[in-house]
């Protein structure tokens, strides 16, 4: 057992280092003790996904920057346990001013964050690196307040009745796990869906300070001098001002940043459970761009040319049963629809929202030209990978994957062994697939290495690139709203069932603009072909 008065440093108020006095019984001060380090848990969690989530959709890569944000923090974390050690014997007033600079530093994050991006992020030189590096610097600062959290908490509920080491701490992390579980589930299903990133943030910083505040200033303020309580009042309240200023001026906050990243003709930004879409233009004349989590989906003055790449050689041979899979704008399902001879398009979309919008906006649906109307197109919300390993129907002549770019990790599925062998499934036997495989330009490597899985999975490859005419950001899966990043070609892959090569033509009916000597193969494919001699990854590595 410990012994209920350990003596005490020199220096030391003696009345810090015997019982706490307590306004209530001390089962009663445990229990609000513990109710607090269940609340701190929580909102520690919710800062600690909120910046995964806000990095992986800003910068993108959420493999990447989830790594950075948990390995920072759980550093940071140690550290700040050995740092409140300093703080022990004066742990009512370091567990109240750690919660107000938490609940500031953490509530406050994500709107610094999307800033610091929206406004600098073009800037290029040092100031293009500014979200990660701030994202590094909120990790480090939020883990070490939160590691300073426990050991101050153990003084505390310690202070109230002393008992054996292994008791208190069992305790304190039961309460402290149970939080975690409550804050890890309230940030996706609760938060994120009725109050958006910015104002959850701000609401879990809230309840953060007060939570900290109520027990230092209610159940420990005999612990206290007249000084610190008006101190630690004073500083809870300021910050309570800042985070309720912020959330006032939040949505006002947001759509500045809005427009700051994607333009003055923003109409449209909801949050549909799958993604982020973002609508600018459209109506009265002037273009559509359409933004999915950030990356520029389909616009500019050569946007038309994405999708015809990709429909066009494909639908040269029979065209009569078409599955897309991806595409829920309805952009590929209108070029399918202007070539004659489609009886039937099946078109497999994950995100529900926005085909929602493909079908109502004004805009959109001008853009696809009210492709998702035609009796011939049949509409299907669904997970691509899940609806091919579902039961096999009737095969196509072609498939068309627009999918998001095989450079993001969350799309790594999609480029797969296991999907492109169940798409060969799909496939009549003089069936034909297009992928998009990312810029050859700046991505070769995981362009030639999604060539390499379909020839593992069986499929014979025609490599082929479009080349964008615009000076700024081409449209596409792999297109981000930074103009100074965006390369400036798109790269496919059509492939067929067996050994020969696909013929790349555009077809004697295709109508639209592009021509046939654009449709170039790359100088050096001879030689890159050596890379698909390479063991096939079943998975696209994303750094490629």
């Amino acid at each position: 057992m410990i012994e209920p008065h350990a003596p005490a440093p020199p220096g030391a108020p003696p009345d810090r280092t015997g019982p706490a006095r307590l306004p209530v019984r001390p089962g009663t001060g445990r229990f609000l003790v513990l109710v607090c380090v269940f609340v701190c848990a929580a909102c520690g969690l919710v800062y600690e996904l909120e910046l995964v989530a806000f990095a992986s959709y800003l910068i993108g890569d959420s493999v990447t920057q989830a790594s950075v944000v948990l390995s920072v923090m759980v550093f940071a974390m140690g550290v700040g346990s050995l740092g409140a050690k300093r703080l022990r014997w004066h742990a009512a007033a370091g567990f109240g001013a750690v919660e107000s600079a938490l609940a500031l530093i953490g509530g406050c994050s994500a709107m610094a964050l999307y800033a610091v991006f929206a406004w600098t992020a073009g800037w290029g030189g040092m100031w293009a690196d500014g979200p990660r590096c701030l994202l590094v610097a909120f990790s480090l600062a939020i883990g070490l307040l939160i590691g300073a959290e426990v050991p101050l908490l153990m003084e505390l509920i310690q202070r109230i009745r002393r008992q054996d080491a292994g008791g208190a701490v069992a305790d304190l992390f039961a309460a402290d796990y149970v939080g975690a579980l409550v804050g890890g589930l309230a940030f996706p299903f609760l938060l994120l869906p009725l109050l958006g990133q910015l104002t959850g943030a701000l609401l879990t910083g809230t309840v953060n300070v007060v939570a900290g505040g109520a027990l230092v200033l209610g159940l420990f303020r005999r612990d206290l001098t007249r000084r610190a309580r008006w101190t630690l009042l004073l500083t809870g309240l300021v910050v309570l001002g800042v985070l309720a200023t912020a959330a006032a001026l939040a949505d006002d906050f947001e759509r500045a940043a809005r427009h700051a990243v994607y333009g003055g003709d923003v109409r449209v930004a909801v949050q549909t459970g799958v993604q982020e879409v973002v609508l600018a233009g459209g109506t009265h004349g002037r273009p559509l761009d359409l933004f999915l989590d950030g990356h520029l989906r389909a616009g500019g003055r050569d946007a038309h040319r994405y999708h015809e790449a990709l429909v066009a050689p494909a639908l040269a041979g029979p065209h009569a049963r078409v599955l897309i899979l991806g595409g829920g704008d309805g952009l590929a399902t209108r070029e399918v629809l202007r070539h004659r001879g489609v009886r039937r398009v099946d078109v497999v979309a994950l995100d529900p929202g926005l085909v929602r919008l493909a079908r109502r906006d004004p805009g959109l649906t001008a853009a696809n030209g009210h492709a998702f109307a035609d009796r011939r197109v049949h509409v299907v919300a669904a997970d691509a990978l899940a609806r091919l390993r579902g039961p096999r129907g009737p095969r196509y002549d072609v498939v068309i994957a627009d999918l998001p770019d095989p450079g993001i990790t969350a799309s790594t599925k999609l480029y797969s062994q296991e999907f492109y062998g169940l798409v060969h499934r799909a496939l009549t036997a003089d069936g034909r697939l297009v992928v998009h495989a990312g810029p050859v330009t700046t991505r070769p490597r995981a362009f030639w290495t999604v060539a390499a899985t379909l020839r593992t999975a069986g499929f014979a490859v025609s490599p082929f690139r479009v080349l964008g005419h615009d000076s700024g950001p081409t449209a596409g899966p792999d297109r981000a709203a930074a103009a100074s990043r965006a390369p400036q070609d798109w790269g496919f892959l059509l492939a067929a069932p067996g050994r020969t090569p696909p013929p790349l033509r555009l077809g004697a009916d295709r109508p639209g603009t592009l021509t046939q000597a654009e449709l170039t193969t790359d100088g050096e494919a001879a030689r890159r072909t050596r890379i698909a001699g390479l063991p096939a990854s079943t998975l696209v590595h994303p750094r490629y």
